[in-house]
């Protein structure tokens, strides 16, 4: 195994402090906090500094995030593909559950599925990758819907709710309840709203920004469905998004 080189891990010992300063950082602070001495943090400071991954604050002679880590940002950002992701992470939940697992965007007010890992089950949710379906009938449009800024949310809420189902929410209030409880607990269930058969869980993905920027389900076949707590559903379908939300980033 090949051996860590220590200047570059105090170097990023120092950048990782600046991820939870928001105010920014004295060069005492730093040496309080790593425990490094003075004239190795003034030497690592500098040098980052000078490399534009810290910027100094003259009138406060704080230390805060510089430009060259928001470029290297914007730079994993823009080579992450959600498809690719999705599925790897899609694959896994499906494997645990044995059951049909989305990932969903939001587009306007339908959700469209960019990822779709199968059951192996003969019995299992009949959909397809690209297909948009109204978003306040499935869970994963209702995990997205709650993560909207509020005027947005209500300009959608507004123009009307589809009825694809006797059991589809077509009370724009009844949904806007719903949608809080989503954004409070964190996961979204859909009991027959879509399919009549088909019960479905969801959980939000954020990005390394925190924005919500896609939603992972799992579908299953009332049969099914309660076989296992709903918890148990809710638990598969949140480790899934945290797993899908740490691979974009967000921590």
């Amino acid at each position: 195994m090949a051996r860590l080189t220590p200047a570059v891990l105090r170097s990023l010992d120092v950048l990782e402090l600046f991820l939870d300063a928001r105010h920014g950082l004295t060069a005492p602070e730093v040496v309080q906090r790593t425990g490094l001495p003075r004239t190795t943090v003034h030497e690592l400071l500098t040098t980052l500094a000078e490399r534009k991954y810290l910027r100094r604050d003259d009138v406060t002679a704080t230390y805060h995030l510089g430009l060259s880590v928001f470029r290297l940002g914007n730079a994993f950002a823009e080579r992450l593909d959600l498809h690719s992701v999705g599925l790897r992470v899609a694959q896994s939940v499906a494997r645990q559950c044995d059951e049909t697992v989305h990932v969903g965007i939001l587009e306007g007010p339908d959700v469209v599925y960019v990822c779709k890992v199968d059951s192996t089950q003969s019995v299992r949710m009949v959909s397809r990758m690209g297909g948009r379906v109204p978003a306040s009938c499935t869970a994963v449009g209702k995990a997205l819907l709650a993560h909207l800024p509020e005027a947005e949310r209500s300009r959608l809420l507004r123009k009307g709710l589809a009825k694809l189902t006797a059991r589809s929410i077509t009370e724009p209030h009844v949904l806007a309840n719903q949608l809080d409880q989503v954004r409070a607990t964190g996961v979204a269930f859909e009991a027959g709203e879509s399919n009549p058969d088909v019960s479905c869980v969801a959980a939000p993905i954020r990005d390394h920004s925190g924005t919500v920027v896609a939603a992972l389900s799992i579908s299953v076949p009332d049969m099914r469905w309660n076989q296992r707590p709903a918890e148990e559903w809710a638990a598969f379908a949140s480790d899934g998004a945290a797993r899908f939300s740490a691979e974009l980033g967000f921590l």
